[in-house]
């Protein structure tokens, strides 16, 4: 495993037409490319994730489990606008000698694919066995596997959509307007806007999760109580935590992005775009999932030529794509399988 920066030495030209000078890709990589450049995998990830899928995304990728660095080369990019090593609007603007903050130019998901094909090329590699990922992850992937698809052979969407829905973009507004009450995104330093972040991660919260497993998890045990009730500890402990680890410059940005997603924008339809992908795809749905439901999925595998679709069970809701890696990776091991990527299946049948 290692950690690496990408200097693209160009202006990086925006879908919107403005610019970004002396961007910085932050990445990492496991294993090794085979001599027949045919094991990579590339992951996608989501909206606060970073470049180290062995971090975030365990039970699906690690030493013992089905992606490893012993049988495939993984590749993980930090996206743009991300403040994990890649250019985002904490970065130094090249220009003033200044942070971008709220100057720096607004970006689509479409932009964030283009940056995984700049990397991509600068590693040599011309083809991807297989491109992953879930939420914000699957739109990359999916614009991606659209805008080159002679590059992409396999292609898996998790909870994720061709159009970002007008109930998930009014679950970012939301955030973005408790961004906006906390008076020091304005000022223009570091942890501006930390508070409003806080609140923003709450209400997020509320659409990654469900009434369900709230009612599990945070249930009071007491008759009695009055304040101080579980679930509000659970709302202020995981804000602070993302307050902590994120900023909120980022958040307003990505959040923008993914609000932007559309693989119609400029095709005749959104049909017609998802007509172009090549890959062999596999679409997986979340059952409980409130932010990208099932339906969102089942679009896109009726509409992409080559792919099939299927659904899990999910207590969890939308974070079931990182949490239900068990059965994920069945799914995923049938799906090899049929596509004649498996060899050793003793191997794999520990891991379903």
């Amino acid at each position: 495993m290692s950690i690496s920066t990408f200097k693209h030495p160009k202006t990086f030209k925006l879908e919107s037409g403005k610019r970004i000078k002396d961007l910085e890709i932050s990445y990492h990589t496991y294993g090794e490319l085979n001599d027949r450049k045919d094991n990579v995998v590339w992951v996608c990830h989501a909206l606060t994730a970073n470049s180290d899928v062995f971090e975030w995304w365990p039970g699906l990728f690690g030493e013992k489990d089905l992606f490893n660095p012993k049988d495939y080369f993984i590749v993980c990019a930090n996206i743009i606008g991300s403040p994990y090593g890649s250019t985002n609007p904490l970065s130094i603007n090249p220009t003033t000698g200044q942070p971008y903050y709220l100057s720096f130019p607004q970006f689509s998901i479409r932009d964030l694919a283009a940056a995984h094909e700049l990397l991509a090329n600068h590693l040599g590699i011309e083809k991807i066995g297989l491109a992953i990922g879930g939420s914000l992850g699957g739109q990359q992937a999916l614009e991606w596997a659209i805008a080159d698809p002679n590059r992409i052979e396999k292609l898996i969407l998790v909870a994720t959509n061709a159009v970002h829905s007008p109930w998930g973009i009014a679950f970012n507004e939301s955030q973005r307007l408790a961004i906006s009450t906390d008076r020091t995104f304005y000022a223009n330093k570091p942890n501006g806007g930390a508070k409003g972040l806080k609140t923003a991660r709450s209400i997020a919260l509320l659409s990654y999760r469900g009434y369900d497993i709230y009612g599990a998890t945070q249930l009071e045990i007491s008759n009695e109580k009055q304040d101080d009730f579980k679930a509000s500890s659970y709302q202020n402990y995981q804000g602070e935590k993302l307050a902590k680890r994120f900023n909120a410059y980022s958040y307003w940005f990505l959040s923008k992005a993914m609000d932007s997603h559309n693989v119609g924008r400029g095709q005749p339809s959104i049909a017609d775009a998802l007509r172009r992908v090549k890959a062999k795809t596999l679409v997986i749905g979340i059952s409980k999932d409130l932010l990208f439901p099932a339906e969102e999925q089942k679009f896109l595998a009726n509409h992409i030529p080559e792919a099939s679709y299927v659904e899990i069970d999910s207590f969890y809701g939308h974070d079931g794509f990182l949490i239900e890696t068990k059965q994920i990776t069945a799914q995923l091991t049938g799906f090899l399988k049929r596509n004649g990527e498996l060899e050793n299946e003793t191997f794999y049948e520990h891991l379903v």
